[in-house]
């Protein structure tokens, strides 16, 4: 069976590059491998004897750009997996889109330049006298490259992280110019990460809620969100990922508890999104999501330790305990910088 003109779109956009141009895009090769992942995900590798072994780990060691399956014919095994599993369109879409962001953030290691003297000079009178000014000169150029490569990480997130579980969960995120959930009900709009308009749902989704929030004002907005989705016919849904408890959080969960809604903590959280997602896409909300922020909140450490950053003949090296990570480097001149929020265009990027 031919494919449809919706799946057509979706490869389309699944391989398109946006309006970044640091984005890369996805060539038949690399779709192929993403097909032969989602195969392996899902047990299905007795419907595609074209892959005689399994394929290459999507979190591993393996250079980005290498994961490639070429000589293969893409198309053909896409029509096949949609036929042969449910939701597998959207699992296609949410693993292009995370390995697209995976690849763009890799380019931008390796394209960020150098801040310039104007960008960081006038910042060493802070701490002028206290370190030569050969070596303080090289910590300010090092904080602001590491500074302004985190700020594009948060950017990116805001295109992924949030928008990828309501893709999972059957929903989508809306931009505050583009949200149904406006302020007490009739003002402006409020950016959401998640709206699921078949049970008219309005969902926060936090990593982990900490005592150390942002000022006053900034807090007094999360306490009015669900409030605000009430009063524009939504039920406000909290989801919480780390259940750490702190006063914050439980400030939070009884506001959206107050105001009629749901609250989702921890181990609960993560059953309540693969509940929603069904079959198929719970399997990629565990690989994908799940297991590598468990990971990660499993090993944050008390003290943080040595690290070693270098650039030598065009080669950048991160080095911490017995690992370390090298990137061939590219400068540009100028890359834009980005905030940590989802962005006007996230549904052509998802």
């Amino acid at each position: 069976m031919a494919l449809s003109k919706v799946h057509q779109t979706l490869i389309a956009r699944a391989k398109a590059v946006g309006n970044s141009g640091m984005a890369v895009p996805l060539d038949d090769p690399t779709c192929a491998y993403l097909v032969s992942v989602i195969a392996e995900d899902l047990n299905l590798r007795g419907a595609f004897p074209e892959f005689d072994a399994p394929p290459a780990p999507f979190f591993g060691t393996t250079p980005l750009s290498s994961l490639r399956l070429p000589d293969l014919n893409f198309v053909d095994l896409f029509e096949r997996l949609i036929n042969t599993r449910e939701d597998a369109d959207s699992y296609f879409i949410c693993l292009a889109t995370l390995h697209k962001a995976r690849l763009k953030y890799e380019r931008i290691l390796q394209s960020q330049p150098i801040p310039t003297i104007d960008q960081v000079g006038p910042r060493g009178l802070l701490q002028f006298g206290s370190l030569s000014p050969r070596v303080l000169i090289t910590f300010l150029f090092w904080r602001k490259w590491i500074f302004d490569i985190d700020n594009r990480a948060g950017q990116e997130t805001g295109y992924l992280f949030e928008p990828i579980i309501a893709n999972a969960i059957g929903g989508i995120p809306a931009s505050a110019k583009k949200s149904p959930v406006k302020r007490q009900g009739t003002g402006s709009g409020r950016q959401v990460d998640c709206i699921r308009e078949i049970d008219k749902q309005a969902y926060e989704i936090k990593l982990r809620v900490t005592i150390a929030a942002s000022g006053q004002g900034r807090w007094q907005e999360e306490l009015d969100f669900p409030q605000d989705c009430r009063a524009s016919g939504y039920v406000p849904v909290l989801v919480v990922l780390d259940p750490t408890a702190n006063p914050k959080l439980a400030d939070l969960r009884a506001a959206f508890l107050n105001a009629g809604g749901e609250a989702h903590i921890g181990q609960e959280a993560w059953q309540h999104l693969e509940a929603l997602a069904g079959n198929t896409m719970a399997v990629f909300l565990r690989r994908y999501v799940h297991t590598p922020i468990e990971a990660l909140l499993d090993e944050v450490p008390e003290v943080l330790p040595d690290i070693q950053l270098s650039m030598k003949d065009g080669i950048f090296t991160i080095a911490i305990a017995d690992e370390s990570l090298s990137l061939s480097r590219a400068p540009q001149d100028a890359l834009a910088s980005g905030e940590d929020e989802i962005p006007e265009d996230v549904l052509d990027e998802l």
